[in-house]
């Protein structure tokens, strides 16, 4: 217990802060946030009567005041506490009125700043954070804002600086050197800071204002510095154990600072890692040194970062870097291992990897040797050594430019948009080749490559009219699919006189466009079919099998093309205009395909089916047949005949339905029904139309509307037994007889007038 309590004794003995002497400060001077004994000089310091001191927020005296100390009547200042505005405060005397003319002191915050430099002439080269050797020498420089230095007398700026040691132990005196600072403002340097004996590793270093000092503790101490002393002298490592050529890598020197080393690669010549030009670190004038042997200097921190290149013709394999001090008594040097490897090519091409000739496809893939990738084709009679993908001319090892190329992008891939249309090509399979470097198939064996075989077929397309019969007036629909990726392809119409434009002789082939999936359609609308006369007519429709059709024309009517001869198709009849398309479509200089179609204009047809006579209040269909396309809509009307005049009192006899009917597929001509209510039609002649608005046609008939035929009742007698006799029932099975009785009045009446009926009623025809 004895000695627990003088242990205890011992520290806070330690722990008593001997006060810091109090500064008499006049008006003018400067006192620090975090002082504690500041006196202002009232006898001769022009503070006399001051009874607190004011900060201002803009004029002295004319704007508001966000900051007060109170001065006691011995002129203490308050302790000036973290975070109070720092500028100029006023001295205010009771009474008085506070002007620019008043005394002051400026308040401001303490500062300490700490480096670690190299100690040389300049000593403007820092280390902070960087490497050194034991042969460096060092200087720490301090500075502080803090400027209580009065009679010889430092106030309240004693600081240490305190270095962490590698093992972790702190220490204020290092390399022959105690870390001390006495601050006055001014910025000093401790130094030389010997390491020929420091132990390996990192220090940190912090400069601390001392426990006798009112800034102790107060977070106004220096931000650290650290520094890593290394056990060697001279070494060298890479960050890369290997590269792919074409890429670059770089080399880390570690020696003394400001320092002259050789840097060389072992073996060395242009195939090579060679040192990339324009860094700062290395000397490109050095009479006789190459690009794999260059002098380079270290930083203050006694490092240089050298950048190597290689390209495809650096050799792939293990490249020895050396560095050494060019001193020839020196036996300084290191060395470092990189693997420069070849790279790699490889391609894919989108799809399934079977192409209409004419499509647009895909190639892409990756590449890591080189920035650029090489194309060319090879194929059934193409150049053995292969053809650019383009034009199918010979590439040439020699002539770059003879290649297709893709540019690889940062992240090693790369994509080429392959354009099949155009190209003299039959349809087969090709292989496509993507290669490092500009070399044909017969020179990869130093470059790298990779394949994609690719079957090309031949474009093709067909088609197929809505119907085999328009009727004048109604829609037709050409449609199909066009294989091969055209952009378009053109329908071509010949007929009696006719060569694509209604109403004139002139030519015309109608520009179709082509979706995505390869299908088109064209539709001659109500228009276009209303004046072309009845007869047969003759379609072709051309695939252009690229970007452009083989066959063109002009307004002169003249089909052309190459390596076929013009015609004037609007001179030559019809059917021999649409020879003449023929003959030259199958040109073999042409390598458009085509498909013929046929159609038969006819004049619009519509029937009506025998309706015959209906019930009254009845449920019925009519039915009926026409030439018009399937899914035409026809309007019906169903009315009554009855025209007579009446009384505003009586109901009117006129009654009728209406609606539309779609026309159906049919077997030979196609079909339309129509669904009547007639719940309300009443005992008359009736006239069904039937019409077609975009074709112009029209069709009636008539049917009658008669009474509805009632069934006879059968007259029931109830007969009573006279008294005392009995009623029998005939046994199952057994008939009974009754008499039939005779029909009464009402029945006689209606038989009459079914069989007065005049005969008009039922013919439709006028009774007068």
């Amino acid at each position: 217990m004895t000695k627990l309590i003088v242990v205890a004794m011992i520290l806070a003995a330690a722990l008593v802060v001997t006060p810091v002497a109090a500064r008499n400060v006049a008006s003018g001077e400067n006192i620090f946030v975090g002082e504690e004994n500041v006196i202002l000089d009232t006898a001769v310091g022009g503070f006399a009567g001051v009874n607190q001191l004011v900060h201002y927020t803009g004029t002295v005296g004319a704007s508001s005041i966000d900051k007060t100390l109170s001065v006691d009547a011995a002129g203490k200042v308050e302790t000036l506490e973290k975070g109070i505005p720092t500028g100029s405060y006023y001295g205010q005397v009771p009474g008085s009125a506070v002007t620019g003319a008043s005394p002051y002191v400026n308040v401001y915050n303490p500062e300490l700043t700490l480096d670690v430099v190299l100690d040389d002439a300049s000593r403007k080269d820092s280390v902070n954070g960087k490497s050194v050797t034991r042969d460096t020498k060092l200087a720490f420089k301090v500075k502080s804002n803090v400027d209580t230095y009065v009679a010889g007398t430092y106030m309240n700026d004693n600081v240490s600086i305190e270095l962490t040691l590698p093992g972790g132990g702190v220490v204020t005196d290092f390399g022959g050197q105690p870390l001390k600072y006495n601050a006055d403002g001014s910025t000093k340097f401790i130094a030389p800071i010997d390491l020929s004996k420091a132990e390996a590793g990192t220090y940190t270093a912090v400069g601390k204002w001392a426990r006798t000092s009112d800034f102790f503790g107060k977070g106004y101490d220096s931000k650290p510095v650290t520094f890593e002393v290394l056990t060697k002298a001279l070494a060298i490592t890479a960050n890369k154990d290997s590269v792919v050529r074409g890429n670059s890598f770089t080399v880390t020197i570690t020696a003394e600072s400001r320092t002259d080393y050789i840097l060389s690669v072992k073996s060395g010549d242009a195939k090579s890692p060679l040192i990339a030009p324009g860094q700062t670190a290395v000397n490109y004038t050095v009479a006789g040194e190459t690009d794999w042997n260059r002098t380079v200097k270290t930083n203050a921190g006694g490092t240089a970062t050298i950048q190597f290149n290689t390209s495809l013709n650096t050799d792939d394999k293990t490249f020895t870097i050396r560095v050494e001090d060019p001193d020839p008594k020196s036996d300084k040097n290191d060395e470092v291992k990189v693997k420069v490897e070849a790279g790699s090519v490889t391609i894919t091409a989108s799809g399934t990897g079977t192409y209409y000739i004419g499509e647009e496809l895909t190639l892409s893939g990756t590449s890591t040797e080189g920035d650029k990738v090489f194309f060319f084709l090879t194929g059934p009679n193409l150049a053995s050594d292969g053809v650019d993908l383009v034009n199918l001319a010979k590439v040439s090892t020699t002539d770059p430019d003879s290649f297709t190329t893709a540019d690889v992008n940062a992240d090693d891939t790369w994509s080429k948009k392959w354009n099949t249309a155009g190209l003299a090509i039959d349809a087969g399979s090709y292989t496509v080749y993507a290669v490092s470097t500009n070399a044909s198939k017969a020179d990869l064996s130093d470059a790298k490559y990779s394949t994609a075989s690719i079957s090309l077929r031949s474009g093709y397309i067909t088609a197929t009219t809505s119907g085999a019969t328009v009727a004048k007036g109604d829609k037709l629909t050409i449609s199909g699919t066009a294989q091969g990726n055209p952009d378009d392809v053109y329908i071509w119409i010949f007929g009696k006189n006719y060569y694509g434009t209604p109403n004139s002789r002139a030519l015309n082939a109608e520009k179709v466009s082509v979706e995505s999936d390869g299908s088109f359609e064209h539709e001659l609308k109500s228009a276009d079919t209303k004046d072309l006369a009845a007869g047969q007519y003759f379609v072709v429709v051309q695939h252009p099998m690229g970007d452009n059709p083989g066959v063109k024309y002009d307004p002169n009517g003249v089909i052309y093309g190459d390596g076929i001869n013009n015609v004037t198709l609007t001179s030559l009849q019809a059917p021999a205009a649409a020879t003449a398309l023929i003959d030259a479509l199958d040109s073999p200089n042409i390598p458009d395909t085509y498909v013929k179609l046929t159609f038969v204009v006819e004049e619009p047809q519509l029937f009506i089916d025998p309706i015959g006579d209906k019930a009254a209040g009845s449920k019925f269909t009519i039915s009926g047949t026409t030439n018009l396309a399937v899914g035409n809509t026809l309007n019906i009307d169903v009315t009554s005949a009855a025209f007579q005049p009446g009384q505003k009192t009586e109901a009117s006899a006129f009654s009728g339905f209406g609606g539309s009917a779609v026309v159906q597929k049919g077997d030979g001509m196609n079909t339309w029904s129509f669904e009547v209510d007639g719940t309300s039609f009443k005992v008359d002649q009736y006239i069904v139309t039937v019409e077609s608005i975009d074709a112009g046609k029209t069709a009636t008939a008539l049917f009658n509307v008669v009474e509805k035929e009632e069934a006879t009742p059968t007259a029931e007698v109830t007969t009573t037994a006279p008294a005392g006799e009995v009623t029998t029932t005939a046994p199952a099975g057994e008939a009974t007889t009754e008499a039939t009785p005779t029909p009464g009045f009402g029945a006689l009446v209606a038989l009459l007038v079914l069989v007065q009926l005049p005969s008009w009623s039922c013919a439709g025809s006028n009774p007068n």
